[in-house]
């Protein structure tokens, strides 16, 4: 059995995809190409990763290629020239031979849609045998990087329903349904999610324990203990930020104990730690244009205090588009998310904020 869950998709065929025990001998490693905060391996030919979003992109000549997916509970996607061939749902197999293609030059892609809370997990690489050829992989001229919460990371989108168990939540959370990766294949740019559910920017939901999400973006991986990893990355300079946070912050009322007296003294707090954050990213990415992303949670408080965000920000010199807010959404996913529909809607309001904000990136029309 492939996996526990996998799915071969028939526009894809004459692809093969089945499982191996290793690389042949003789095999050639591609060079690797991945997109998101990660580590080389020491002494491999892989990558550690946790953030969510995290692909891994080759090319090469020939009709097979191996694929390592690596250690840890993972949803992955793989595709050959843009068209997808495996639905891998927490794999049993590590190692993937996909074979049957056409002779000639290909992409292959692997792309991370789960959400790695447990901890570092680990992509293996890609290789050809001795009758393939590695090449380049392509690279792209746009990045984007998205911030955010549970809406960011795509939580329960593929679910049928607001009732989900802590499985089904897993199984059904696909950042690949996100609007972040909607909007930059939109674009074609490559893309970076830092985001983690339930995590806010001054509070979490119902305040609770955890990094809020500026002191997690400060690592290379959530779960590192050194949170001036992800300090230098010159490798990474997106030309847009879009930061959707505030979600949990305003989701429950105040309650006792809580450092906050009541929901004022809340969204001054907000307010002052999102100044500053987008400020830091603005030190980061000085080209970068800027856009935040608003939900009307705490009816409506999040919008309110977002657009006073802006306001100051824009105040102090810092170029920052407009609040998106999505607008009406049935939230109908697992526990009260965006399903399929709402992230499409979300996508659709924050391209046509982009083509307003970066109007040399609109599509040509055909």
């Amino acid at each position: 059995m492939l996996a526990s869950s996998a799915t071969l998709f028939a526009d894809a065929a004459p692809a093969r995809v089945d499982p191996v025990a290793a690389w042949p001998d003789g095999s050639v490693a591609l060079a690797v190409r991945p997109v998101g905060r990660v580590a080389r391996e020491t002494g491999t030919s892989g990558w550690r990763y946790q953030w969510p979003g995290t692909y891994f992109e080759a090319r090469f000549a020939g009709d097979a290629v191996y694929v390592d997916l690596g250690a840890g509970e993972k949803h992955a996607r793989v595709s050959i020239d843009r068209r997808e061939v495996a639905d891998l749902v927490r794999p049993m197999q590590r190692i993937l031979r996909i074979a049957g293609l056409a002779p000639g030059e290909h992409d292959v892609r692997v792309d991370i849609v789960s959400e790695s809370r447990d901890g570092v997990q680990s992509f293996g690489g890609m290789a050809v045998d001795a009758t393939g050829t590695a090449l380049a992989p392509r690279a792209r001229d746009r990045a984007i990087e998205f911030i955010g919460d549970s809406w960011t990371v795509g939580y329960g989108a593929a679910s049928a329903g607001r009732e989900c168990s802590e499985d089904e939540v897993w199984r059904s959370t696909d950042n690949s349904l996100a609007f972040g990766p909607q909007v930059a294949r939109r674009f074609d740019a490559d893309y970076r999610i830092l985001a983690i559910s339930g995590r806010g920017m001054v509070r979490n939901f119902a305040n609770g324990a955890g990094d809020t999400l500026p002191a997690a973006h400060a690592r290379r991986f959530p779960a590192d203990a050194d949170a001036g990893a992800a300090s230098e990355d010159p490798a990474w300079s997106p030309q847009l930020v879009v930061v959707g946070l505030g979600t949990n912050d305003f989701s429950t009322p105040v309650g006792p104990g809580e450092p906050w007296k009541d929901a004022v003294a809340l969204s001054a707090a907000f307010e002052a730690r999102y100044v500053d954050f987008v400020q830091e990213l603005h030190r980061r990415h000085p080209a970068a244009r800027l856009l935040l992303f608003a939900s009307d949670a705490g009816e409506g408080a999040a919008e309110r205090a977002v657009r006073r965000v802006r306001a100051r920000l824009v105040a102090a010199g810092v170029h920052v588009g407009e609040v998106v807010v999505p607008g009406p959404l049935a939230l109908d996913a697992c526990n009260w998310h965006p399903s399929r529909a709402d992230q499409l809607q979300i996508a659709r309001r924050l391209a046509a904020a982009v083509d307003t904000l970066m109007p040399d990136w609109r599509p040509s029309p055909p």
